[in-house]
């Protein structure tokens, strides 16, 4: 790995911890010696992408990320678009709802809104989806086409739960499914007693840029609970796209049909 690669790869990694860490903690986490690690964190502080406490010593991330983030947002507003949405979503179903986004070759939150019940699932903003253990992931790549599903194959299927499909022809039907119903159903692939569903937010070429999910208790999850979400969700992914490219149809829509999952 290259040590622009390194630096990318620390600072993402701090970026995933709740708390401060010191030199030590950082080094195990990356998999670097300390040497190492404190060459590239020095580096990072120097260009604001890190801050070090003066008393602790310990590090966190830095003010330059943020500058970024705001500056991307002004010029490509997905998430003022989005959120919205989600909200109405949220406030329909009374279950969690999060957003997504394709960055860096993985899917990772951006946004969520809680449900109102004291029996509800919890999503983190941050948190990695991996493509065949979730309905975000799922319903990314069963509108990406073929190369992206491979590349998907090619890495190793862990298995989160004893639900999680690992068997890559299982997963090939999965994406299969997902595709013809215009719409995600993971039935506890990454955690025990969460269902949930997705659909794709496409651009106008049909590649997909992100998803929207609904997260509920397996004790809410009815059949028909679930063919219910799957139609809201993929009804508002078709909203936030056309509302963030304009109203033009992504190419190669597929006309939705209904499912139980």
């Amino acid at each position: 790995m290259s040590t622009v690669g390194k630096a990318l790869s620390l600072l993402d990694s701090l970026s995933q911890l709740n708390n401060e860490a010191g030199l030590t903690d950082i080094a195990r986490l990356c998999e670097l010696d300390k040497a190492t690690t404190r060459r590239l964190l020095v580096e990072l502080e120097k260009h604001g992408f890190v801050e070090q406490d003066h008393e602790t010593r310990k590090y966190r991330i830095g003010s330059a990320p943020v500058r970024l983030a705001r500056i991307r947002e002004a010029r490509y507003p997905f998430l003022r678009i989005a959120i919205p949405f989600v909200k109405d979503l949220a406030e329909t179903s009374e279950e969690t709802v999060h957003l997504s986004e394709f960055t860096g070759g993985r899917l990772s939150t951006i946004h969520v809104e809680d449900s109102p019940r004291a029996h509800r699932v919890i999503v983190d903003i941050g948190t990695y989806l991996p493509f065949h253990a979730t309905a975000s992931g799922l319903a990314y790549l069963a509108f990406s086409g073929p190369q992206q599903i491979e590349a998907a194959l090619s890495q190793p299927l862990n298995s989160f739960t004893e639900h999680t499909v690992t068997d890559p022809s299982a997963f090939r039907r999965l994406v299969a499914e997902t595709a013809e119903r215009g719409y995600s159903i993971s039935n506890q692939g990454l955690e025990i007693g969460v269902v949930s569903t997705a659909a794709p937010i496409r651009s106008p070429a049909g590649q997909p840029i992100g998803a929207i999910a609904i997260a509920a208790p397996l004790a809410r999850a009815s059949a028909g609970t679930l063919e219910s979400f799957g139609a809201s969700v993929a009804d508002t992914a078709k909203r936030i796209s056309e509302k963030y490219y304009g109203s033009e149809r992504p190419s190669g829509a597929r006309t939705q049909t209904k499912g139980t999952g």
